[in-house]
C-alpha cells in the first residue's frame, strides 16, 4: 500500500517560517564576522595588518608579562615597505603598530598581548609596546605634525589601557633600550612635544 506524500510535506508556514530563521542566522553569523574584523585591532580606527607570525611571539599579555614601557622607533623605509617586511617570515622583527608619515593613519601588525621582536632586547620585548614611525633619522621632514598627533594619541590610550606613566622613563627610544645597537629615534625627534602631546591626548 502506497503512503500518501502529501502527508509529510512540510506546510507553506513552516516553509516560510525555515527561511525567516535562516535569515535571522545569517544576519547574527554577518555580525559574528563583522565583530571578527573589527576585534583584530587593539586600537579604534587602525589598520589590521598582521605580521607574520614568525616575527613575534604569541602570549598572554600582561597576564604572562606585564606592559610597562612604549618604545618609539623611526623605520628607515617607507611605510608600505615597512609593511611588507613585517609580513616577511625571514624578517625576524616586527612592531605593535606603524605609523604613516603624511596623514598619520596607523596600521596594527602584532596585537598588544602578543611580544613583538622590535626593541632588540627580550626582557623588554616582554614588557613594552613597539611603535615605529616612517621615516628616517636624518630627514626631520617625515616627522610631520599629524604624525606626532596620531602617535601621541596612541601612546596616550596604551598607557591608560595599562597604567603606564606618561614620562620619559616609561615612553623611550629605541635607542635608549638596554643593549640597542639602533640610534632611532634620533636627534630630530621632538621628545618634549611629543610628551607634551602624549599628556594633552
Amino acid at each position: 500500500m502506497e503512503r500518501d506524500r502529501s502527508l509529510h510535506l512540510p506546510s507553506r508556514r513552516t516553509i516560510l517560517r525555515g527561511a525567516a530563521l535562516a535569515a535571522v542566522s545569517g544576519a547574527a553569523l554577518a555580525g559574528t564576522r563583522a565583530s571578527a574584523q573589527a576585534a583584530a585591532v587593539d586600537y579604534p580606527g587602525a589598520e589590521s595588518a598582521p605580521a607574520s607570525t614568525s616575527n613575534y611571539t604569541a602570549s598572554n599579555r600582561p597576564t604572562s608579562y606585564p606592559i610597562d614601557y612604549v618604545v618609539i622607533h623611526v623605520t628607515q623605509e617607507t611605510y608600505a615597505d615597512t609593511l611588507a617586511l613585517f609580513k616577511d617570515p625571514a624578517h625576524a622583527a616586527a612592531a605593535h603598530y606603524v605609523v604613516r608619515s603624511n596623514d598619520g593613519h596607523i596600521a596594527q601588525c602584532v596585537r598588544e598581548h602578543d611580544v613583538a621582536w622590535h626593541a632588540g632586547n627580550w626582557d623588554y620585548n616582554t614588557r613594552s609596546i613597539g611603535i615605529e614611525h616612517e621615516g628616517w633619522i636624518d630627514q626631520p621632514e617625515y616627522f610631520t605634525d599629524v604624525m606626532y598627533e596620531q602617535s601621541a594619541r596612541l601612546t596616550a590610550a596604551v598607557c591608560a589601557k595599562y597604567g603606564i606613566p606618561i614620562d620619559r622613563n616609561h615612553i623611550l627610544g629605541h635607542s635608549e633600550v638596554p643593549g640597542a645597537d639602533h640610534t632611532d629615534p634620533g636627534e630630530y625627534w621632538d621628545w618634549a612635544r611629543y610628551i607634551a602631546l602624549v599628556n594633552q591626548a
